[in-house]
C-alpha cells in the first residue's frame, strides 16, 4: 500500500488547518519568492520587447548607412551663410554595387525638406525621396491608397505617402487620399498629391540606445526620381538664426543582403569602401542584425541576474519552512510516538511531514504566480515602462523551483521526525 494515499493526503491538510496563522506565514516566503521571479523576469521581457522590435522593424537583413553632420568650426558658428559638403554619396552606391557579393539591393534616402502645409496646417519633419522598395526593406505596410511605385519613378510623378503622424497633423478628420499638399523647399514651394498613408510604425517613439534615429510616422515619401529631376543636392535650412547649405546626395543608404550569415561580412566590405572613398568620418555604419544579437544577448544577462536576486528571496522562504517544519516535529513529537506505537512505520511518517510541505509550497507557488502577474503588470503601467511579459516558461520554472523547494527543504525535518525513537516520543511532555 502506497505511503501517499488520500488518508495521509487529509491528515496533512487537517494539521495545516489546526494552525491556519502558522501555515500562511510559512507560505509567505514561498508567495513572495515565486512572485518576485515572476515580476523580475515579466519586467524585463516586457521592457526589452519594444527594443526587440524596433531592431527588427529596421530589417535584419539590412545593413544602414547614414549620412553624419560634422561638427561645426568656431568660424562657421559665427558665419550668417554656412555651406557644409558631407554624407553617402552616388560614387559610395555605384562601388558598392561593383564590388559587394550577396547584395540584393542598395535603396538610398535623400531628405530633400523639412515642413510641408496643407491650407493652414503646417507639419515640420522631413521630406524624403526614396525607392519603392524602400517600404519592403522596412517592413511597412500601407493604412491607406497604396505605396509608391515603379510608374511614380519613371513618370517622376508629384506624388506623395504619408506617415501616421503626418496625417493626423495635416488631415485630422480627414481623407487625404488624393488630395494635395505643399513641400516647402527654401522659397519654393511644389504641390503633391497623396496617395497612400503609412500604418503606424513600431519604430517611432523614443528609439533605445543605438536604433537608428528615424521616426518613420513623422515622415514624408516622395519618388527618389521626381527630387533628382526637381532639386538639386544642395538643401536651405534656417537654424539659430543662420541660414544653412547643406550640401549632400544621399541622406541614408539601406542596404539589403541576400542571407541573415552575409550581413556582418558585408557590412565590413561597406565600411572599407567607405573608408576609402571618404576622407573624413561623415558617415555612420548600423547592422541592425548584430544590434539584435547585443540586444538578446542584454536581454538574457538581465534576466539571469535579476532571476537570481529574486532567486534567493525565493531560497529564503524555503528556508522559512524547514525551520517552522523543524519547530513542527518537536510540538507533536508525542504525536509521533503514538503514531510508531499503533505500528506506523518511518516512511508513513516521512510522507505525512513531506505531504505537509510539498501543500505548503505548492499553494504558496500558486498565489505567487497570481502575485507576480498582478505586481509585474502594476509595476509597468506605474513607470510606464510598456507592456509585462509573462513568459510560460517564467511560470513554469518559478512553480517548479517551489515545488522543489517544499520537497528539498521539507525532506531533512520528515526524516527527523520519522527517526525519533517511539520510546523516548512517548515520553515527550
Amino acid at each position: 500500500m502506497s505511503v501517499f494515499n488520500v488518508e495521509t493526503l487529509l491528515m496533512g491538510l487537517n494539521n495545516l488547518r489546526l494552525h491556519k496563522l502558522r501555515s500562511l506565514l510559512t507560505a509567505l516566503g514561498i508567495i513572495f519568492g515565486v512572485g518576485a521571479v515572476i515580476c523580475m523576469l515579466s519586467v524585463t521581457e516586457g521592457a526589452s520587447a519594444d527594443e526587440l522590435r524596433m531592431i527588427e522593424m529596421l530589417g535584419t537583413q539590412n545593413i544602414i548607412v547614414n549620412s553624419v553632420r560634422p561638427q561645426d568650426s568656431a568660424e562657421a558658428a559665427q558665419a550668417r551663410t554656412i555651406l557644409m559638403e558631407y554624407g553617402v554619396r552616388r560614387q559610395d552606391m555605384r562601388s558598392m554595387k561593383a564590388t559587394l557579393p550577396h547584395v540584393r539591393q542598395i535603396v538610398p534616402l535623400r531628405t530633400i525638406a523639412f515642413s510641408a502645409r496643407r491650407a493652414e496646417k503646417r507639419f515640420d519633419g522631413p521630406v524624403v525621396a526614396t525607392l519603392p522598395e524602400f517600404f519592403r526593406l522596412v517592413n511597412i505596410t500601407v493604412a491607406e491608397g497604396r505605396h509608391l511605385t515603379d510608374i511614380d519613378m519613371k513618370d517622376k510623378k508629384h506624388v506623395c505617402v504619408l506617415g501616421d503622424e503626418a496625417r493626423r497633423e495635416l488631415f485630422t478628420f480627414e481623407d487625404p487620399i488624393g488630395e494635395s499638399i505643399f513641400v516647402e523647399r527654401g522659397e519654393e514651394t511644389a504641390a503633391y498629391e497623396v496617395v497612400g498613408v503609412l500604418s503606424r510604425a513600431a519604430t517611432a517613439g523614443a528609439p533605445a540606445k543605438g536604433v537608428e534615429q528615424r521616426n518613420l510616422n513623422r515622415e514624408i515619401f516622395i519618388p527618389l526620381e521626381t527630387a533628382e529631376a526637381r532639386y538639386g543636392d544642395i538643401l536651405f535650412r534656417m537654424r539659430s538664426g543662420a541660414r544653412e547649405l547643406l550640401k549632400f546626395e544621399y541622406s541614408n543608404m539601406y542596404i539589403n543582403v541576400d542571407e541573415t550569415d552575409n550581413v556582418e561580412p558585408v557590412a565590413q566590405m561597406v565600411q572599407r569602401v567607405l573608408e576609402h572613398n571618404h576622407e573624413n568620418l561623415d558617415y555612420e555604419v548600423l547592422v541592425p542584425l548584430a544590434q539584435l544579437k547585443m540586444a538578446q544577448r542584454k536581454k538574457r544577462n538581465s534576466q539571469i541576474q535579476l532571476g537570481l536576486i529574486a532567486g534567493i528571496s525565493l531560497l529564503v522562504g524555503g528556508i522559512g519552512v524547514m525551520n517552522i517544519m523543524l519547530a513542527t516535529v518537536t510540538e507533536r513529537t508525542r504525536e509521533i510516538g503514538i503514531r510508531r506505537a499503533l505500528g506506523a512505520k518511518q516512511r508513513h511518517i516521512v510522507a505525512q511531514f513531506l505531504i505537509e510541505t510539498v501543500i505548503l509550497s505548492t499553494s504558496g507557488g500558486l498565489c505567487g504566480v497570481g502575485l507576480g502577474y498582478v505586481g509585474s503588470t502594476l509595476m509597468t503601467r506605474w513607470a510606464e515602462w510598456g507592456e509585462a511579459i509573462v513568459r510560460p516558461e517564467a511560470v513554469a520554472i518559478s512553480f517548479g523551483l517551489s515545488m522543489m523547494i517544499g520537497v528539498f527543504f521539507g525532506m531533512y525535518p520528515a526524516v527527523r521526525a520519522a527517526r525519533l525513537d517511539p520510546i523516548e516520543a512517548l515520553r515527550h511532555e
